[in-house]
């Protein structure tokens, strides 16, 4: 199968997908990755804004992808690992770079990369992808 993507929704998301940006409450101060309107702590009473991410992380789990899903064949093996932002957040997220020494407790940082192409021809789409930290040994 093909990826074809909505160009509009791809160009709304721009924002959050390659700066990792999403929402605090400045009411609870707990931070939210995607974006939110409505915390759910604090309901009515909380006000969100708009929070800028570190970028920067650590691994607390992950799997090695070695049968993908259709269109992501020319990966594997690859790794997607759930991250705990240094802000305090957990986000799921593709890990570049030498898997074999992935592992619980890494540090790792977002790095701007190519996601996948819809087609030949299509919208070739990049964002966020986390590489593991020099000095992690």
């Amino acid at each position: 199968m093909v990826h074809k993507s909505s160009v509009p929704l791809h160009w709304r998301m721009q924002k959050s997908r390659y700066n990792l940006i999403g929402s605090k409450c400045v009411t609870c101060n707990t931070v939210f990755f995607p974006s939110r309107i409505l915390c759910p702590k604090c309901r009515r009473k909380g006000k969100l804004e708009s929070f800028q991410f570190s970028g920067k992380g650590e691994i607390i789990s992950y799997t090695i992808i070695k049968v993908p899903p259709e269109g992501f064949e020319k990966n594997i093996p690859y790794a997607i690992a759930v991250i705990k932002l240094e802000e305090g957040t957990n986000i799921a997220g593709h890990v570049v770079g030498d898997i074999e020494n992935i592992e619980i407790g890494k540090k790792v940082r977002a790095v701007f990369r190519k996601i996948y192409e819809d087609g030949k021809d299509g919208l070739i789409h990049y964002g966020l992808k986390w590489e593991l930290e020099e000095g992690n040994e």
